[in-house]
């Protein structure tokens, strides 16, 4: 199955680390990034996870839930968590789903087979409080991900929903951001009170708070 943005993020039921879940109910209101991992006790993802259970006050503040899937079972995965913490000098809390039929993997096109045809590539889904998938990464088995960009990205997906505007290349908080070029006369000075500075007529930047 190929997923794109927009789609609404298919639904599942599984056993994790904290037990059975379904992933919209456990979802809610918030946002989710949800990441997978080819296996349990492989060094990059151990790093992965560690790096997410470290972040967990800045996912929180953005109302995100983390949430892993690798393709062994809870009962391995609680082992795992072990490992991480101890390795990675963490307090690992967030669920990692159990997937070792492939299921979940094979709904979310996670398994690439010129990768391997039964371990997940690492894919990054970021999903929105009404299950809408906003953002999409792959990464190969061997590179580990970039968290300051997935924190980077959840922060323009949600200022972008909040202010109706779009973020230029190397975009972080706090720096100039785009008003779209569909939001004209009027309606842009009602919306940008503050101005804006026009480079052309199609590229406007402006401050928001």
């Amino acid at each position: 199955m190929s997923l794109h943005i927009g789609d609404t993020a298919p639904d599942f039921t599984a056993d994790s680390t904290i037990g059975e879940i379904n992933f919209h109910q456990w979802g809610g209101d918030s946002w989710v990034f949800f990441f997978s991992h080819p296996a349990d006790f492989t060094p990059v993802c151990t790093t992965e996870m560690g790096r997410t259970a470290q972040l967990a006050d800045k996912f929180a503040a953005r109302n995100t839930k983390p949430l892993g899937l690798s393709t062994d079972t809870a009962e391995e995965h609680l082992k795992w968590i072990s490992d991480v913490n101890e390795t990675q000098h963490t307090n690992l809390q967030f669920p990692i789903v159990a997937d070792q039929d492939l299921k979940i993997a094979k709904l979310y096109d996670m398994i690439h087979p010129e990768e391997s045809e039964t371990a997940a590539v690492r894919s990054v889904f970021i999903i929105d409080p009404d299950k809408k998938l906003r953002l999409t990464m792959t990464y190969p088995m061997n590179v580990g991900r970039n968290f300051d960009e997935i924190l980077r990205v959840i922060d323009a997906l949600q200022l972008s929903d909040a202010k109706n505007i779009a973020t230029p290349a190397d975009w972080s908080p706090g720096k100039k951001v785009i008003i779209p070029p569909s939001i004209k006369g009027d309606e842009a000075k009602k919306r940008f009170p503050q101005g804006w500075e026009e480079l052309r007529p199609y590229l406007r930047l402006t401050d928001v708070t």
